[in-house]
C-alpha cells in the first residue's frame, strides 16, 4: 500500500512537469513567432502622437545627464528648535491606595500628577543651492521657528546655515552656508512648461539620501488654498502651483523640480494626500515666482511685491446659480472684478468694478491663481499692461503697481523689535528727568503682537532695561534686542514707584 502510494506521487509530478514544460515551450514558440501582430493596422490612428505611421515623436527619454547634474546641487536641511515643555504622559506605577481613593485624588495630594518633560523639536526637509557662494532656497515650513539650521551636501558634508529671510505668503526662503566653488542649479522658465512635459522630483524624503523621482506636468496654475500670509490668514497668500505626478514625499519639501536639461523650473511645497504620503499628485511652486522672491529676500529682506488694488472672484468654476448669488453675470468666466482701492493702481488706470481681467503684458489671465503669478514678477512702481473685458469689448490699460501701504517704497523687513507689536518712541528727556528715570522708551500705544499676546501690559508703560541692561533710546532698546527670542522688559508706569517685569518669546523667523 506504502508503495503503491509512493508510485503515485512520483507518476503525478511527472505529470506535471512535464505539463509545465509543454506549456513553455508553446508560449516561447508563439512569442517568437512573427506571425504574431507587430505592426499597427492601417485603420488604427492614434490621437495626434504618430503621423502617418512614423516613430514616435521624441523617443526614448534618458534623465541620467539631467539627474547627475542636479544632484549635488540638493541638499538636505535639518532643523532644531528648541526644547519646548510638553506633557510626557508616561505610565505610572499603581499606586496601592488607588482603590480607596482613586489616583487623580492621590495625584493632586501627592503632585504626582501628569509628567513634564523639555523635549527638542527636529525636522527634516530638502533645499537647493542657487549660487556657488552657499545661498539655497527652500520652503519656508521647512525652517520656521527653527533654533538651528544644518545643511548636509549629497558627498556628506555639513555646514550650519542662516536663515536669510523668508515668506509664508509664497512658503519659501532662503538660508546661507559659508562656503564657495558650490556646484548650484540654473534657473529654467516655468511659463514656457507644458503639460506633460517629463520632469524629475530630487530631494531627501523620508530622511533617505538623495533621491530622484519622475513624473510629468499634469497641470499648471493650480490653487489649492496651503498658503498663509503673515497674519496666518489667506488674504494675501499666493499660489499657482505646477502639478506634477512625480512621486513626493515628506522630507522633498524644498527641493527641485527640474527638466530633462537640468534646469531648476519649481520647488516642491506639497503633496495631495489623505495619508500624508505620496498618493499620485505633488506640487511646486514655480521658478519663475521663486527667481523673483528669492531675489527680493536676499537683497532687500522681504519681497517687494506690486499690487494691483483690486479684489476679485475666480468666476470660472463657478456655476451659474453660484454667479446669480455673486451677482455675476452668468455668461461671465475668468477674473471678475467686485471692488477696488481708493487710491490702487487699477483705479488710477481706469479698470472699473464689472470688468473682467483678461491679460497681463500679452500673458492670458484665465483664473486668479494665474494673476497671481504674473503680478508676482513685478515690483512697486513697476508699469504692466492690464487687458480688461468691459461690456464685450476689450480695454488695454496702463498700471503702475503699488505697495500694501498704497506707495511705491521699499518694503523693510520686519525686525524682532517690531514684532513686539507697539508704537514706541524715546523717552523725552524732560519728562524722564520729571519722573527719575535716566530714560526709556514709551509704549505708546500696544497692537497685534508679542506684547498683546503674551503679557498685560498697558498703554504708556516705560521701558527702562531689557534682560537687566539699561534702554534710554529706541535705539537702546533695538539693540538689546537684536535677535534674541526670550527676553525680559522691565519698566515702570507713571505714578508707580515699583518696577513691574515681562518675560516674553519672540518669533525669530525673517519676514
Amino acid at each position: 500500500m506504502k508503495t503503491r502510494n509512493i508510485l503515485f506521487t512520483v507518476l503525478i509530478s511527472a505529470v506535471t512537469a512535464f505539463g509545465v514544460l509543454f506549456a513553455y515551450n508553446k508560449f516561447d514558440h508563439n512569442r517568437n513567432n512573427p506571425n504574431f501582430q507587430t505592426t499597427v493596422p492601417a485603420n488604427y490612428k492614434y490621437a495626434g502622437f504618430l503621423d502617418s505611421g512614423n516613430s514616435p515623436a521624441g523617443g526614448p527619454v534618458d534623465f541620467t545627464q539631467a539627474a547627475a547634474a542636479a544632484i549635488p546641487a540638493v541638499v538636505h536641511i535639518k532643523t532644531t528648535t528648541d526644547a519646548k515643555m510638553v506633557n510626557n504622559n508616561l505610565p505610572q506605577q499603581q499606586n496601592p491606595f488607588s482603590d480607596l481613593f482613586g489616583n487623580d485624588l492621590l495625584n493632586q495630594l501627592f503632585g504626582q500628577g501628569g509628567r513634564q518633560r523639555m523635549l527638542p523639536e527636529k525636522a527634516s526637509g530638502s533645499g537647493v543651492i542657487i549660487s556657488d557662494d552657499g545661498y539655497i532656497v527652500t520652503n519656508n515650513h521647512v525652517v520656521a521657528g527653527a533654533d538651528k539650521v544644518t545643511v548636509t551636501m549629497s558627498n556628506r558634508k555639513t555646514y550650519t546655515a542662516k536663515v536669510i529671510a523668508a515668506d509664508p505668503a509664497y512658503d519659501l526662503a532662503v538660508v546661507k552656508i559659508d562656503a564657495t566653488n558650490l556646484p548650484f542649479l540654473l534657473y529654467g522658465n516655468s511659463r514656457d512648461t507644458k503639460i506633460g512635459q517629463w520632469v524629475l522630483a530630487i530631494g531627501y524624503p523620508l530622511y533617505l539620501d538623495a533621491t530622484v523621482t519622475a513624473g510629468i506636468i499634469s497641470a499648471k496654475s493650480r490653487y489649492l488654498g496651503l498658503n498663509h500670509d503673515k497674519t496666518g490668514g489667506q488674504k494675501l497668500a499666493v499660489e499657482s502651483f505646477l502639478q506634477t505626478d512625480a512621486a513626493v514625499n515628506p522630507g522633498n519639501s524644498g527641493g527641485a523640480l527640474i527638466n530633462t536639461s537640468g534646469q531648476l523650473i519649481g520647488i516642491n511645497s506639497a503633496i495631495a494626500s489623505p495619508t500624508g504620503y505620496y498618493s499620485g499628485y505633488s506640487y511646486a511652486i514655480p521658478v519663475d515666482i521663486v527667481k523673483k522672491v528669492v531675489n527680493d529676500l536676499i537683497k532687500y529682506g522681504s519681497v517687494q511685491r506690486g499690487f494691483l488694488g483690486a479684489a476679485f472672484i475666480d468666476a470660472g468654476p463657478l456655476s451659474n446659480e453660484q454667479k446669480e448669488q455673486a451677482k455675476i453675470p452668468t455668461n461671465v468666466d475668468g477674473v471678475y472684478i467686485t471692488d477696488l482701492v481708493k487710491d490702487g493702481a487699477a483705479k488710477e488706470a481706469g479698470i472699473q468694478v464689472g470688468d473682467v481681467i483678461k491679460k497681463i503684458n500679452g500673458v492670458d489671465i484665465n483664473s486668479g491663481s494665474e494673476l497671481q503669478e504674473q503680478l508676482s514678477n513685478f515690483r512697486p512702481g513697476d508699469k504692466v499692461k492690464v487687458t480688461v473685458s468691459r461690456n464685450g469689448a476689450e480695454k488695454t490699460v496702463t498700471a503702475t503697481l503699488k505697495n500694501s501701504a498704497g506707495n511705491y517704497d521699499i518694503v523693510k523687513p520686519t525686525t524682532m523689535v517690531d514684532k513686539l507689536g507697539a508704537e514706541l518712541e524715546t523717552l523725552d528727556p524732560q519728562k524722564a528727568k520729571q519722573l527719575g528715570l535716566p530714560g526709556g522708551v514709551v509704549v505708546k500705544k500696544i497692537n497685534e503682537g508679542a506684547l498683546n499676546d503674551q503679557t498685560r501690559m498697558r498703554d504708556g508703560f516705560i521701558i527702562t532695561k531689557v534682560n537687566g541692561n539699561p534702554v534710554k533710546s529706541l535705539d537702546d532698546l533695538k539693540k538689546e534686542i537684536g535677535n534674541q527670542t526670550d527676553i525680559t522688559i522691565t519698566g515702570y508706569y507713571p505714578g508707580y514707584n515699583e518696577p513691574f517685569e515681562y518675560p516674553l518669546t519672540l518669533d525669530n523667523t525673517p519676514e
